[in-house]
């Protein structure tokens, strides 16, 4: 009989709920994010960065962490909003 396979609670595969509870906790931790990133995943933190954002599109990250993914989402549109008005001259603060 082989082993049972690690049933996860969604369908997002453990390496991806790490990432979000990782970017859901890192604030508490002593080191800085960068260096923690490194250590824990083995990446650079433009990879970790790729990662997040593309996983915050996923309906099983949303079912994951609904909270967390909502706030990234509307972090990541701040960001894109505020790019494109940069583009275009424009201040979105006056």
């Amino acid at each position: 009989m082989s082993s049972p396979m690690p049933i996860a609670t969604s369908g997002l595969s453990e390496h991806q709920a790490a990432l979000l509870d990782f970017e859901k906790s890192w604030w508490a931790l002593a080191g800085s994010k960068e260096s923690e990133i490194r250590e824990r995943f083995d990446i650079s933190p433009t990879r970790y960065y790729q990662l997040i954002n593309a996983l915050i599109d996923s309906p099983d990250a949303l079912a994951h962490d609904p909270l967390l993914v909502k706030r990234l989402r509307r972090m990541r549109e701040t960001r894109q909003k505020e790019r494109t008005a940069r583009r275009l001259g424009v201040n979105l603060h006056a």
